[in-house]
């Protein structure tokens, strides 16, 4: 089988703090309750395994953050940005994180998603994820309110094979 490649190759680069500018534009693009840029900074000081996607012209397409742990890595934030999104992104992060997961012994991955997110509840599904709890109020949702937090889990064996269809 042929790969297809791509016009203009994205390049998946470790996120440093020379990054945070764009980053930053992207999360406060993508999300109503956006991480704070101090949230970035400590992430990245305490050594969370954290990348980010380029286009060609230098453009954040997308980034995530996760913290390894003994056996499991959480993923901490999932980002593409909104011109980018519905291009398949999201999946091809996940797909780097499964395999960063499997090189530093990860038997699971774990995650938090907003119950009112849909696109990415669908998008972490279709991944295989399944849903294994609840975190109430965790997320701010505006003056006084709070959302709950779905907690889903993937077996990092089953992941890459479950989001193409190979299990």
């Amino acid at each position: 089988m042929n790969a297809i490649a791509r016009p203009d190759p994205l390049r998946l680069v470790p996120m440093t703090l020379s990054d945070l500018d764009a980053v930053m534009a992207v999360e406060q693009a993508a999300y109503e309750f956006p991480w704070t840029r101090g949230n970035m900074v400590d992430s990245l000081l305490t050594g969370h395994l954290a990348s980010v996607l380029l286009a060609p012209n230098g453009s954040v397409v997308g980034y995530f953050v996760a913290m390894v742990g003994v056996e499991e890595m959480h993923l901490l934030n999932l980002t593409v940005a909104p011109a980018f999104q519905r291009q398949g992104h999201a999946r091809e992060l996940l797909d780097v994180l499964v395999s960063h997961g499997r090189e530093h012994g990860a038997r699971r991955l774990w995650l938090e998603v907003r119950p009112s997110n849909a696109r990415a509840r669908r998008i972490y599904e279709r991944y295989g994820f399944r849903l294994v709890g609840m975190r109430r109020g965790y997320y701010p949702a505006g003056p006084g309110r709070r959302e709950d937090a779905q907690v889903m889990s993937l077996d990092i064996d089953d992941g890459l094979e479950a989001a193409h269809g190979l299990d």
